[in-house]
């Protein structure tokens, strides 16, 4: 049950044979439960420009278990980048601390494929989704 970040509902969305893409295909099959919060559908329907394309990914949302993101969710993303900021860090994207904190709150693993990710699992305690590519 992973919150799954917009890079990989991105190439999901555009057929891209990612293993992040393999592995949300399978859940989204399995029925399992798939977690999405404001900041990801906000980056993943912004890209559209075809109305029918955006209402057709909007209702597919409303399948996900979507989490609410509160003040304290916000404060600890400035934390994250603060944090990581001092350690001569750069996170190129604050939505991404935001997405961080929202599954660092929920402890839900982030399925992503998104390197700015990697220093916040290894410096603030984000769990990740670990995907091998398939077996040819």
């Amino acid at each position: 049950m992973p919150l799954v970040d917009a890079s990989v509902w991105i190439d999901f969305l555009a057929d891209r044979p990612t293993p992040e893409v393999g592995e949300l295909d399978r859940l989204l099959n399995q029925g399992g439960l798939v977690y999405t919060c404001g900041i990801v559908l906000t980056e993943v329907l912004q890209g559209f420009r075809a109305d029918e394309d955006y209402r057709k990914t909007l209702s597919r949302f409303d399948d996900l278990v979507y989490i609410a993101m509160r003040r304290r969710t916000f404060l600890a993303a400035a934390d994250i980048y603060r944090s990581l900021r001092r350690k001569g860090i750069t996170i190129r994207k604050s939505v991404d601390c935001m997405i961080a904190a929202v599954a660092i709150e929920h402890h839900l693993p982030l399925l992503h494929n998104d390197r700015d990710f990697d220093p916040i699992e290894r410096h603030c305690g984000l769990k990740v989704v670990k995907v091998r590519p398939p077996k040819p």
